[in-house]
């Protein structure tokens, strides 16, 4: 076929499959128009489903596994060491999870008409893109979405080309388990990987040139996730950069701060970036900055009035959840429904052990804003659940408004923080006062009473109770 033969129209052309993509594509065809998804991989999902959040949190549950196992030894159950095989881990993963996942993901497509076409999309102008690849072709539209996601950043200043030196696709490949590993970047991609590979075995070593992990997360509920790092991992070095690796043959020399140390493999975990480059949007009014980030408005419109984005490519916070929202307010937006991406709270977990989970206003942001605010926490050490599990190192935490006692921001850190902060962005999202969270009755004995017991003792210490 010779680029240009088939010409197509759609009302809505999707460009990149992940998960603001998809949704984005699903509820265009629920509201009646034509979508059809450009994905290079000619595949639904993305990085999330294939690369990142979801093999990721498998792994995590296999490391949580391992580590209840072990903790079990304390009530008096022996399972014996655990002894890990890759080929059948890699294979659950591939088949179980990420298969059934993207078949499912495919099955939905195939039952609302949303087609999709294989090969690399870039903009013609502005109602038209070319697809590159194994089906080229040339679509006209309406309207289109990019949604192409984000990429793993490399680490600056240091080149080092080396199979032994991975980003976080590669690591979630477990092409095997290093006896020693150097994680570069104590954010949530780096302290994720870091626990699964010291649960298999690894010996891990994590840099941050910070002082402190998780940057801009609140240090409070950052203690007990810090206090099980170091249990975990062998050395945890805070404001320390690492300025040169060089592969020697049969392992990475890696040069940290003023030391050097040797390493099996390395894995950079310093951030994603967005993927916007080679996309034509030159030919298009879309505005991006020097780091390829899209600029959008509350409606996801760019300043190409055909063009929409959503997901990573139009910035942080780089959350699959943001994206499926935004990609469902582009769909209705460009469908003439009164739509905006208005949303008061982007919650955001980390699913380390313990999880880490918050949103809304920090207690940080409202001091650096001078703005006046009440903090309400409850330790779980007080948890009949957490108790019963083991854990009574996690914290629930509100931040609320002094005068009129609204829930501004709630912090979550223990296991299962994941889940219950969806209550906690609910409380924000629907301007719920302490009391109102104080009152609702919690089911007994539950994680879920912590923040009852968070809310009820603002109550007290405000003299309401």
């Amino acid at each position: 076929m010779v680029m240009g033969d088939l010409v197509r129209e759609v009302d809505v052309a999707v460009v990149g499959g992940g998960p603001g993509g998809y949704s984005a594509a699903f509820r265009c065809a629920d509201l009646g128009l034509e979508a059809v998804v450009v994905d290079a991989g000619k595949r639904l999902g993305g990085a999330c489903l294939y690369e990142g959040c979801i093999p990721s949190k498998a792994l995590l549950h296999v490391a949580e596994v391992i580590a209840l196992a072990q903790s079990a030894k304390e009530f008096g159950v022996d399972f014996g060491d655990p002894r890990v095989s890759l080929d059948p881990l890699r294979k659950w993963i591939a088949e179980r999870v990420v298969g059934k996942l993207s078949k499912g993901v495919a099955f939905v497509a195939k039952k609302k008409g949303v087609d999709i076409v294989g090969g690399r999309a870039v903009f013609e102008d502005s109602r038209s893109l070319r697809v590159e690849g194994d089906e080229p072709q040339k679509i006209r539209f309406k309207h289109a979405v990019i949604a192409t996601g984000s990429l793993p950043s490399p680490l600056p200043g240091v080149t080092a080309r080396s199979e032994r030196v991975m980003d976080s696709t590669a690591a979630l490949a477990l092409a095997d388990v290093p006896e020693r590993l150097l994680v570069i970047g104590g954010g949530y991609i780096g302290l994720e990987l870091g626990q699964v590979y010291a649960a298999l075995g690894s010996q891990v070593t994590l840099v941050e040139m910070l002082d402190g992990l998780l940057p801009g997360v609140d240090r409070d509920l950052l203690q007990p996730l810090a206090r099980r790092s170091e249990d975990l991992f062998e050395k945890i070095h805070l404001s320390t950069e690492v300025t040169d690796l060089r592969d020697t043959g049969s392992a990475i020399e890696a040069t940290l701060g003023s030391e050097t140390r040797t390493f099996d493999r390395v894995l950079v975990a310093v951030g994603r970036k967005a993927q916007s480059a080679g996309l034509g949007l030159e030919t298009t009014r879309v505005r991006s900055d020097p780091r390829g980030i899209i600029a959008v408005d509350d409606r996801c419109r760019t300043d190409d009035p055909h063009i929409y984005a959503v997901g990573d490519v139009t910035g942080e916070p780089m959350l699959a959840h943001r994206a499926m929202r935004q990609g469902k307010v582009a769909a209705e937006v460009i469908a003439g429904r009164p739509a905006a991406f208005d949303n008061v709270v982007v919650p955001a977990v980390v699913f380390t052990d313990p999880e880490v989970a918050w949103c809304g206003l920090t207690e940080e942001e409202a001091q650096r804003a001078g703005r006046a605010v009440k903090i309400a926490k409850f330790q779980w050490a007080a948890s009949g659940r957490a108790a019963t599990l083991g854990r009574s190192d996690g914290l629930t935490k509100l931040v609320v408004d002094p005068a009129s006692g609204r829930v501004l921001g709630v912090g979550i850190v223990g296991p299962g923080a994941g889940e219950l902060i969806a209550e906690g962005a609910l409380a924000v999202e629907a301007a719920l006062t302490a009391e109102d969270v104080a009152l609702t009755i919690h089911t007994h004995p539950t994680l879920s009473e912590t923040l009852m017991e968070a809310a009820e003792s603002f109550l007290i210490e405000a003299g309401h109770r």
